[in-house]
């Protein structure tokens, strides 16, 4: 955790690195929701603003006019051009050109060849670290599968993940400490790099293959352009769903009544799943004002930020009955932890189905096991939640 000054008001001056925000935003949402719904803080960029109703953030995500998803995120100190990641830093109508190149990696067919894959990679993990008397739940496993799964679909050696775990936590901090973010893309862009001018050579099948071959408007996608894409889709790829099924497992490792009955329901398992979405959604956006607008009981001027914190909006009240508890049979449940509008994520099949096998998986091998005693739980920081460890007893 990085060292920071302390907090006064969180509806002034909040901080999403803070401990106290790190290891349980949902007080602070609910304070804010009760009397400062639209937030705002100068401890990053020249100001920045955090809408906490689901309504103000729904609104938002659907008014890409005015709210541009052309932005470089936050910086402690003022802003740091880091360049725009397409598709998701990207307003219409660039947006829909190259997000239609990418969907045909991410539909329910190409989600059935690959399940098998994924599957297979839970149990083997799931089944070696049965017989330890503890595991880190976030270290050992949750961590390890949408790494493999990303490397599968990339074209890329599931070897290299623990790299990619690497680079992950370094743009985590990036937001306080710029040269470690920098220094991730330093190297992210030279290996992506590599990557892209050997399918040139050795076309493929893969999703790298795939971009080099196909074009937006008939023409190349500009070597630039793929290996930003690429970055996107392996921060997208691992850090979001590692998170989810860390956050999952968290819960059943704490609450052993709803690991007790999944494991004796396991066909309640995909209605648990849309719950730990709910309640654990791990991914806020930023957005750039482009012109005058209300949200909530604040004026926006043109230029400013805000962060678009989905987590948030997936435990609102007004929307959500006992919002802050975690009901494994809650139904229906419209939550927005995917994201709202032309930004919806594009990987919500693929995190859906690593998250189901994650958890079945370890359920089958594992069906009992706790927080370990005087275990610390660790979350990142930022824009991104998810646990970072969890130690666990078994058995």
């Amino acid at each position: 955790m990085t060292d920071i000054r302390d907090v006064e008001d969180w509806a002034t001056d909040w901080d999403h690195h803070h401990p106290d925000w790190v290891a349980d935003p949902f007080p602070i949402w609910e304070d804010l929701r009760g009397r400062c719904p639209v937030a705002h803080t100068d401890r990053y960029n020249e100001g920045l603003w955090l809408p906490t109703r689901h309504e103000d953030i729904a609104a938002i995500a659907h008014d890409t006019g005015t709210f541009s998803s052309g932005h470089d995120g936050a910086t402690a100190g003022g802003t740091s051009p880091r360049g725009k990641f397409p598709p998701i830093h990207l307003d219409p109508p660039e947006h829909l050109e190259v997000r239609r190149a990418l969907l045909p990696f991410f539909t329910p067919r190409r989600m059935a060849h690959w399940e098998p894959a994924i599957r297979d990679h839970c149990d083997e993990l799931a089944r070696s670290l049965a017989d330890r008397g503890t595991v880190d739940l976030a270290q050992d496993y949750a961590a390890h599968i949408p790494a493999s799964a990303i490397a599968m679909i990339l074209g890329i050696p599931p070897s290299v993940g623990a790299r990619f775990r690497v680079w992950m936590h370094k743009l985590e901090l990036g937001d306080l400490h710029v040269h470690e973010r920098d220094e991730a893309l330093g190297e992210m862009i030279p290996y992506f790099t590599e990557q892209v001018e050997d399918r040139r050579t050795n076309p493929s099948d893969d999703l790298i293959g795939h971009l080099v071959a196909s074009g937006i408007d008939g023409e190349p996608i500009a070597d630039d352009e793929l290996v930003r894409m690429l970055i996107l889709l392996l921060i997208a790829g691992i850090d979001t769903t590692w998170g989810l099924i860390g956050a999952s497992l968290w819960h059943l490792s704490t609450h052993p009544e709803d690991r007790r009955r999944l494991v004796a329901e396991p066909e309640l398992l995909p209605v648990a799943i849309e719950e730990f979405l709910r309640a654990f959604a791990s991914v806020s956006l930023y957005r750039k004002v482009t012109q005058q607008a209300t949200v909530g009981d604040v004026v926006m001027e043109p230029g400013d930020s805000l962060l678009m914190a989905f987590p948030a909006a997936c435990r609102d009240p007004e929307v959500f009955d006992r919002a802050d508890e975690v009901l494994i049979d809650r139904q229906p449940n419209r939550h927005v932890a995917f994201g709202l509008g032309i930004h919806r994520c594009l990987g919500s099949n693929l995190a859906r189905l690593e998250i189901e096998h994650a958890i079945g998986s370890w359920l089958r091998h594992v069906p009992e096991f706790e927080l370990a005693p005087d275990a610390e739980v660790t979350w990142a920081e930022g824009a991104l939640r998810g646990p970072r460890s969890i130690p666990v007893t078994i058995g």
